[in-house]
């Protein structure tokens, strides 16, 4: 939670330019307290595993979190139950016909990246939500391929195919420490990474409403923020488990499909060991600071989402 200071106070501005939570006592006047209304969009095949993994993120600060679940309206995912889906989950057009608004919105990864964006079959659809995003969520979140996408819509910023799937734990750096959704981070940290496809450094650097906070020199940019939308871009897996990794190996194993052996994954490079999780804090820390920043600067009255 932030620390309320006087703005006159030294220690204001120093806090302030470290990164660290600061708020006046105008802002911490207008600061009412409601469920802050959060809402995934699951492009994952297996839905209960990813939605897990989210709500575990979103759901570990103090601030009560609604969480709720959106699917595409004609998409079928034939490894979730259906019975999951009705309880579960409503489909896009559900969402926009009720009016609702959103103070956050989510859009994960999908295993459909060797495809050109708009030969995905609910790329249309897709692209009405990222559209319908600024008008109705105040602040968007795009992992994976999601952040790829929504990044192309908005600014082209195009996606490259790997010769070989970038797959691993990866170490990054953090380039804007006094980021608000950095706070926190150490300097140098690891991130779970699983893409065959990525964007470059050059391609942000041409777009002005783009910034890179987080690169790997192995695998690339890794966070973006995207002011002009009110958005972040990931195009790696803060929110995976421990285990995700060994999953995807074993599968692509299990059906002689082409896979290396995780990088700096299992320890000793040895599969029959358990890998040790080193990024956990990190991503309760993204997630974290996310979910503060909404709180921070989305309108008490949610009608005024789109406005303000």
């Amino acid at each position: 939670m932030p620390i309320k200071l006087p703005t006159s106070l030294p220690a204001y501005h120093v806090l302030e330019r470290e990164g660290v939570m600061v708020m006046d006592e105008e802002v911490a006047i207008r600061q009412d307290i409601r469920p802050l209304r959060i809402i995934l969009l699951n492009l994952m095949p297996k839905k209960i595993q990813t939605e897990t993994q989210f709500a575990r993120l979103v759901g570990a600060t103090p601030l009560q979190i609604e969480f709720h679940l959106m699917r595409m309206t004609e998409h079928r995912s034939r490894n979730t139950p259906a019975d999951h889906l009705a309880a579960f989950y409503r489909t896009f057009r559900e969402v926009k016909e009720s009016g609702e608004k959103f103070d956050g919105l989510i859009i994960t990864g999908a295993p459909i990246e060797h495809l050109p964006f708009e030969e995905v079959t609910y790329w249309d659809e897709l692209t009405e939500i990222f559209d319908w995003s600024q008008s109705h969520v105040h602040s968007t979140f795009g992992v994976c391929w999601g952040g790829m996408a929504m990044a192309w819509h908005f600014h082209g910023l195009p996606k490259y195919l790997l010769e070989e799937k970038a797959f691993g734990c990866f170490r990054h750096k953090v380039l804007a420490p006094a980021s608000p959704y950095l706070r926190g981070f150490s300097d140098d940290i690891v991130v779970p990474v699983s893409r065959w496809t990525e964007v470059r450094q050059r391609d942000i650097d041409r777009i002005p409403a783009l910034e890179t906070l987080i690169r790997s020199d192995e695998t690339g940019p890794c966070l973006v923020e995207d002011r002009a939308h009110r958005a972040l871009y990931t195009f790696n897996h803060f929110e995976y488990d421990s285990t995700t990794l060994k999953e995807e190996y074993e599968r692509d194993l299990a059906v002689g499909k082409p896979i290396a052996l995780p990088v700096n994954y299992f320890p000793e490079d040895d599969p029959r060991r358990p890998p040790l999780n080193r990024w956990r804090s990190h991503a309760h820390l993204l997630y974290g600071n996310w979910i503060n920043q909404i709180y921070q600067t989305t309108p008490y009255d949610i009608g005024r989402i789109g406005h303000d």
